[in-house]
């Protein structure tokens, strides 16, 4: 309807919804024009069809793991489009060159200072299993051989190791907690499986701390006279052990380094660290103020039980060599291991990202033949305390320009959390045919819960970097994951679900099987946490036997072609085999992976 100028307005002229009734005074503030309405009106619906475009962008983001959590809860920057060209002309070199990509990762880390603390795999060696079995049957069944503590630490013993706490520690007598908390406890029951000793730290805490001590200027460690570690000397019998004991802990100087990066010179005895209330709620505040003198009697009574146990299901001609061929293959030896097998079996792979790396191990590798070959890449702000560092190889012929920089502080600026230091390692490189990658190395913690936020993190650099978003991304990492978890620990088929929500996959497929395992430990009876032991008929049920290790890549960008796993060192992995074995240095097993590129035409935008 449109109304002729100068003609008056005749309410009947129009309908009384859009009047509203020529009497009443309009209240609304809604337009009177119909041309207006009708323009609002499609502008309404206009607006509805973009919202509904919009959400439906963001559902196809989250479902292609663009948007999702700490990693995805951003909209990528552009690429950069020097590097996007190198890249995809890099992957179609290899591609036309039938070029693949050979993957190994590798947690070397094992026995630490104790050859006795996991089950291991001795071929043809039948004392091995008889005595770890009798130091089994020893505890679980004691019977008769359940002394009283003053049986195998002597009173003499006490009144000599008392004498020492006070007149030359300057501590307190611990004549009240011998004779009334521990000289008549019985040695097994009462002491060895007593679980608040353990609650308390009153044994493991003082064998932490002096059970091996690395000295400045010497290859070799100081270790305590007992027989939970690399200790070499006789301990055929607890009064030649005790002699050894009193002078390793009371006058024994030791050269060790300090957090300012100095030396000092210590006796072990004042090395020892008060055991608080505040972090160990089970020990009491008369317990914390005597810890000091407290710990040393408990290390000392500890240490004393175990040479007595070892003597009496064994003899010292046969448990002593045993320990010494233990101690050359899991401890002395293993940095020559881990280079043999590296050097004989995986000197082809493109890339190796290894995790718990001791410095000597990187010091030695770099001059090595595996240095040879390959650009050993080690943390700027490398771990020497922990001495458990990530890792990176790159093949000298595959990356011929080594590491172009390492982006480990910016992942970790997009964390909420604190790793340990050394834990992981991001690096960019540039491979032969030109293709820009971001390699990373990491160590999730024992439960595995900053797998994910790690994987979040490393995600959220690379996309929101125009720099990085093109870079082709390999990540090898012990991801800790478990394959039935309890609630405090990263169970792996989410870990599967959540690498896959990132438009990622893994050397396993998509989804990983959670029975292919890479890890089949189990601790014994011989380390201070009782509670921690397996039976040797329930290694497997009740060890560390769980799928963690993983090399992980964007799936527009790679498949595998083949995949294996290897606990032998000669690319063969026996499941129901507990390791580490004489032959083989670690607990974890190695995993490799040959991957063949993807063309890089249609590359989806992250």
């Amino acid at each position: 309807y449109q109304r002729v100028p100068g003609e008056p307005e005749d309410p009947e002229d129009f309908p009384s919804s859009f009047t509203g009734g020529s009497a009443k005074k309009r209240t609304t503030w809604f337009p009177r024009s119909y041309n207006l309405r009708r323009r609002i009106s499609m502008g309404v619906v206009l607006c509805v069809f973009l919202l509904a475009g919009f959400l439906a962008s963001l559902e196809l983001g989250r479902e292609r793991g663009h948007l999702k959590g700490g990693a995805g809860s951003f909209l990528g920057n552009s690429p950069d489009p020097a590097i996007a060209s190198a890249a995809q002309k890099g992957m179609q070199a290899m591609m036309t060159a039938g070029r693949r990509l050979h993957v190994t990762t590798w947690n070397m880390a094992a026995i630490n200072n104790n050859p006795f603390e996991y089950w291991i795999t001795m071929d043809d060696n039948g004392n091995y299993e008889k005595l770890m079995m009798d130091v089994e049957n020893f505890i679980e069944n004691p019977g008769s051989n359940d002394v009283p503590v003053h049986e195998v630490f002597t009173d003499e013993m006490f009144r000599e190791l008392d004498n020492k706490l006070t007149d030359q520690a300057g501590w307190i007598s611990m004549k009240k907690y011998w004779s009334e908390e521990y000289r008549n406890r019985r040695i097994v029951k009462e002491f060895l499986k007593d679980p608040v000793l353990g609650s308390k730290r009153l044994i493991s805490m003082p064998d932490r701390v002096t059970n091996t001590i690395y000295v400045e200027g010497s290859d070799e460690p100081v270790c305590r006279p007992t027989v939970t570690n690399m200790y070499n000397g006789d301990l055929s019998t607890t009064q030649m052990w005790w002699s050894e004991w009193q002078r390793f802990m009371f006058n024994s100087n030791v050269k060790i380094s300090t957090k300012n990066g100095g030396t000092e010179e210590r006796m072990p005895y004042t090395m020892l660290q008060k055991i608080k209330n505040s972090k160990y709620p089970d020990i009491t505040l008369q317990e914390e103020k005597d810890s000091l003198p407290l710990q040393t009697l408990c290390g000392a009574i500890f240490d004393a039980i175990l040479v007595h146990m070892m003597n009496k299901v064994s003899t010292p001609s046969v448990w002593q060599p045993l320990k010494r061929t233990l101690v050359d293959h899991l401890n002395r030896k293993k940095i020559p291991h881990t280079l043999q097998i590296l050097e004989s079996t995986y000197v082809d792979s493109d890339i190796l990202t290894m995790q718990e790396v001791s410095t000597s191990f990187i010091e030695t590798a770099k001059k090595s033949q595996l240095g040879q070959r390959f650009h050993i890449v080690a943390p700027a702000d490398v771990d020497a305390t922990r001495d458990q560092n990530s890792i990176i190889c790159l093949h000298k012929t595959s990356f011929p320009g080594g590491p172009n920089a390492e982006i480990t502080s910016t992942v970790q600026e997009h964390l909420a959390i604190d790793l340990s230091k050394g834990d992981i390692l991001v690096i960019t490189t540039t491979n032969a045919d030109g293709v820009p990658f971001v390699i990373a190395s990491f160590h999730g913690d024992t439960n595995g819960l900053a797998t994910k936020p790690v994987l979040d993190a490393l995600i959220k650099t690379m996309r929101s970097d125009s720099a990085l978003v093109s870079h082709r991304l390999i990540f090898g990492l012990d991801a800790n994951t478990y394959e039935h978890a309890n609630k405090k620990q990263q169970d792996v088929k989410d870990f599967g679900k959540h690498y896959n929500s990132m438009g990622l996959t893994s050397c396993w497929g998509d989804m990983p099987d959670p029975k292919n395992y890479t890890t089949y430990n189990a601790r014994t009876y011989l380390q201070p946490q009782l509670n921690k032991a397996c039976k040797s008929s329930e290694k497997r049920e009740k060890g560390d036997v769980n799928p963690k290790d993983f090399i992980l890549f964007d799936k527009q960008d790679f498949q595998v072609h083949s995949t294996w796993k290897d606990n032998t060192g000669e690319k063969v992995y026996k499941e129901d085999m507990a390791f580490p074995t004489l032959s083989f240095p670690s607990d974890h097993g190695i995993l490799s992976t040959i991957l063949e590129p993807k063309s890089p035409v249609g590359r989806k935008k992250v």
